[in-house]
């Protein structure tokens, strides 16, 4: 049965212009370089300026260039003509609600709405990376200098195609021997897979294609020219006591393999010199690296505030065809006008992301370093606890706004280069009545994990301690969760042999 239903509810609207800002926001230096030269290229109404210019219309600067000055009819006629193309351009947009985007569409998906409009259609196209040699290739390549049978190399190919990012071999053997067999009308036994396997895993760099860290130290040990005492007591650790190595319980090792302490180090040394991941460190098409989008410089008590924008071109509207807009005496065609009308508020609307990007940027670094100056003056160590709303309520921004101008922009200050991040974070209160960065928290913890005695590892109950008496109010359950977020192990794996 059929019912109509009234409801009511209050929803915010996101214009298409933005939507571009917002995207232009997050984007970092050299992608914001990467989006611009796109931009150019796809809408004849943007253009290079030789100089940084206004982006607001040459035409609107020319009245107010002088008072003495009088201004023609002509000029008046072209003036009024612009006036018009605007209102009917403006007009156009607000009816057109239906290219409006909602903030829960936004937010839920990041492709934008799901009927793309012509001002932010190409925001989110891929763009190519230079040709490399990949990983799988490179093994591929010595996978046929092995002289096996053409059954052999198909069987090698479909295991390398079957590794992870880590060079370790993941999926059961004895299901690529079934989908091998399959494809290619074939008989292999896991007997036969398991010795082409094995040859896999002696390429460079030894110990690829390995089903666990076990099986890929041990062939990098088999593989080494060397027959040293060292060598053989390490292959032994790893095949007679690998569960007792792996908890480092040293006297059940030296129990079982009637060794003293000193061959032990040995062995020890042996081992750790080997690869835990084979297939990491290959340089790819996704290496990325670090450019600061900021440089702040002190000078005295002040900080002058550089945003990196040295590849961000000036940019502005095309004279040729903006004349030929507003130009009354052009015969172009109604859809001609209509397309140049649509680039021109397109390339505007980019025009003005980029400067408010560059405002937003500037603000939130200024009070970031406001908020964060003991910092900035002293260096690490003097970091203060802060939150984003701490930065939106000063600024009067938004906190996903914040959120966008931090995340994935870095800054160069004498002391290094930070993520914008870093700055953000908890705070612990001390015995003083005063809140510290978490982050400075960890840091102690992380010099008192250093300098304790390697034979003796400390507790998490011993470093809350320690903490305490430095005037720390933290729990033994936060010791334990910096702790595991900086990757540092149980006390118990942190024994080392002297």
């Amino acid at each position: 049965m059929l019912q109509l239903n009234q409801t009511q509810r209050l929803q915010q609207k996101l214009s298409p212009a933005q939507v571009q800002y917002l995207k232009i926001l997050q984007l970092p230096v050299l992608a914001l370089e990467q989006r611009i030269k796109t931009e150019l290229e796809i809408n004849p109404m943007l253009e290079e300026a030789m100089e940084q210019e206004d982006p607001i219309d040459e035409l609107e600067d020319q009245i107010t260039d002088t008072e003495s000055e009088e201004i023609t009819d002509e000029e008046r006629e072209v003036l009024q003509e612009k006036d018009s193309t605007d209102d009917d351009i403006e007009k156009e947009i607000r009816e057109n609600t239906d290219e409006e985007t909602s903030w829960e569409e936004y937010f839920e998906n990041n492709e934008g709405p799901a009927t793309q409009t012509y001002y932010d259609q190409d925001d989110d196209r891929e763009y190519a990376n230079p040709s490399t040699i990949t990983f799988t290739e490179k093994l591929i390549d010595q996978l046929h200098m092995l002289g096996l049978s053409e059954r052999e190399t198909y069987l090698g190919e479909d295991i390398i195609g079957n590794l992870d990012d880590d060079g370790y071999l993941r999926r059961e053997l004895f299901e690529i021997v079934m989908d091998v067999n399959l494809e290619h009308n074939d008989n292999f036994s896991l007997e036969e897979a398991e010795l082409v396997l094995k040859k896999i895993q002696r390429l460079d760099p030894p110990g690829v294609a390995s089903r666990d860290l076990r099986e890929c130290l041990i062939v990098q040990l088999e593989v080494m020219p060397n027959s040293s005492t060292a060598r053989i007591i390490a292959l032994r650790i790893l095949r007679e006591c690998y569960e007792q190595f792996t908890k480092k319980h040293f006297d059940k090792i030296k129990a079982e393999l009637h060794i003293d302490d000193e061959m032990l180090k040995k062995a020890f040394e042996c081992i750790k010199r080997l690869n835990p991941k084979p297939g990491e460190g290959d340089s790819t098409e996704g290496t990325n690296y670090v450019t600061p989008d900021f440089f702040v410089i002190r000078e005295k008590d002040d900080f002058v505030i550089t945003l990196n924008d040295s590849g961000v071109p000036p940019l502005r509207v095309s004279r040729a065809y903006k004349e030929m807009l507003t130009n009354r005496k052009s015969k172009i065609p109604s859809d001609a006008k209509q397309f140049l009308r649509q680039k021109m508020e397109t390339a505007k609307w980019f025009i003005q992301s980029i400067y408010q990007r560059r405002q937003t940027m500037l603000n939130v670094m200024e009070t970031i370093i406001e908020k964060q100056h003991d910092f900035f003056m002293k260096g690490p160590g003097h970091l203060k606890p802060m939150i984003y709303r701490d930065i939106a309520d000063v600024i009067n921004m938004d906190i996903s706004t914040i959120s966008r101008v931090v995340n994935g922009k870095y800054v160069q200050t004498e002391w290094g280069v930070y993520e914008l991040r870093y700055f953000f974070s908890e705070g612990i209160p001390t015995s003083d009545g005063v809140n510290v960065s978490n982050k400075e928290v960890k840091r102690v913890l992380k010099k008192i994990i250093d300098d304790e005695d390697p034979k003796k590892p400390l507790s998490d109950q011993a470093i809350m301690k320690m903490l305490r008496d430095q005037g720390f109010d933290i729990a033994r359950r936060t010791v334990a969760k910096y702790r595991e977020s900086m990757g540092i192990p149980v006390s118990r794996l942190r024994i080392r042999i002297s």
